[in-house]
């Protein structure tokens, strides 16, 4: 399938728009607040918008597959695929903390073509093209210039099954906390790559998440001139690894070295 890279993201563009207000309209109130596990929740609105994305962009690229956080099955990425996570931050919604967005990104097999990362309620809306740059509310954006960690300023989040995997958390944390300016958690990883991209944030760092959690982020780091890898030195990342590191590309080797440690 020939896809138009630059009409596929004016479409999505769209389409997220629109879901973005729904989430506006929603986050005095949000309904139905259930627990897809012990942290984990889920609201309306994500099931709501989820379905809002999957009608529009049907009709963006037909033929392409989906893969979305409330409806994920065994969708491989093979060919074509739209990735959605349609409110990145569910918990910040249900708790009324605005640092939530839609994370929409276009795959063909492991290359991403277009990533969008829609921020409703802080009118923050990043865009990416492969080849096409990335862009902040339509305005280009480039990463920083930060090349030594102790003026760094480095985000990271924790995996629902925290539990699981607290020792590795908490060493890295205290390695990163050491050696650089600040860590912040805001909680939603799409909006943390975003911050990447644009240079608010010189690196983030996390493990355990999904697909549909950092695929729009992978692409705006990249066309905004960061880049993207495990956490070890020179892993590559590919969707669905274990652990992601991004960085403005100067760091990345002292941010390798810490999260090593």
């Amino acid at each position: 399938m020939s896809i138009d890279i630059a009409a596929a993201l004016a479409g999505a563009l769209a389409a997220v728009r629109e879901a973005g207000e729904r989430i506006r309209a929603d986050f005095a109130a949000p309904r139905d607040v259930r627990r897809k596990g012990r942290i984990d929740l889920v609201t309306a609105t994500d099931l709501a918008v989820e379905a809002m994305l999957k009608e529009s962009l049907a009709k963006v690229l037909p033929g392409a597959a989906f893969l979305a956080e409330e409806t994920a099955a065994a969708t491989k990425l093979t060919g074509p695929t739209w990735i959605i996570d349609p409110v990145d931050g569910t918990t910040n919604f249900a708790h009324g903390f605005p640092f939530v967005c839609t994370s929409v990104a276009l795959y063909d097999g492991q290359e991403p073509l277009v990533g969008i990362v829609n921020a409703p309620i802080l009118g923050q809306c990043f865009e990416a093209g492969q080849g096409l740059g990335a862009r902040l509310n339509g305005a280009p954006i480039k990463v920083s210039t930060v090349a030594d960690p102790v003026d760094a300023l480095v985000a990271t989040g924790f995996p629902y099954a925290i539990r699981e995997h607290l020792d590795e958390i908490t060493t890295s944390l205290r390695a990163v906390l050491a050696a650089t300016q600040g860590i912040r958690r805001p909680g939603s990883a799409a909006l943390d790559l975003a911050y990447v991209a644009a240079g608010r944030f010189d690196a983030f760092y996390e493990l355990a998440l999904n697909p549909w959690d950092v695929a729009a982020g992978v692409l705006l780091v990249a066309e905004a001139g960061g880049r993207v890898t495990g956490y070890r030195p020179n892993a590559p990342y590919t969707l669905g690894d274990f652990r992601i590191l991004a960085s403005n590309g100067r760091l990345h080797g002292a941010m390798e070295k810490l999260l090593a440690e």
